[in-house]
């Protein structure tokens, strides 16, 4: 009776740890991204409010979009998530809150990556904040 408590007990954390899967995706190759962001610098600092974004194209698969979600930043390749990537060879466009896959015009929230009906959302990247500076990595 014991062991059976112990094992509904950790069972939850077992099967709650989130393995990442979310990028997962078939149709985005996986490059390296180490994308370092002064927020002082001018070019960067409208980024510390809230619904602004910049869109750096020398990283990710087919450029990053950074985003300042409110009271988080989150970063997401441009390349279309649903779409094969020897397809759809342009980048998607950002507009206000939004990206538009430019290859199916399927829009996607840029504070989730998420688009409705869609099987897989925008590829994620990880974002540290340190001081005045944000780290992009995965």
């Amino acid at each position: 009776m014991y062991k059976i408590f112990i094992l509904l007990l950790v069972l939850p954390f077992v099967l709650g740890c989130d393995t990442g899967s979310i990028n997962n995706n078939p149709n985005i190759p996986n490059y390296s991204v180490n994308l370092q962001i002064n927020l002082s610098l001018p070019d960067y600092s409208h980024l510390q409010f809230a619904s602004n974004h910049i869109v750096d194209y020398s990283q990710g698969a087919r450029g990053i979009v950074v985003f300042n979600a409110g009271n988080n930043y989150v970063a997401f390749d441009l390349a279309c998530p649903n779409q094969p990537y020897s397809n759809c060879a342009t980048p998607m466009t950002i507009n206000g809150i939004n990206a538009t896959c430019n290859c199916d015009s399927t829009v996607y929230n840029l504070f989730s990556g998420q688009s409705p009906g869609q099987q897989y959302p925008m590829k994620q990247y990880r974002v540290d904040v340190n001081g005045g500076y944000l780290y992009v990595t995965n």
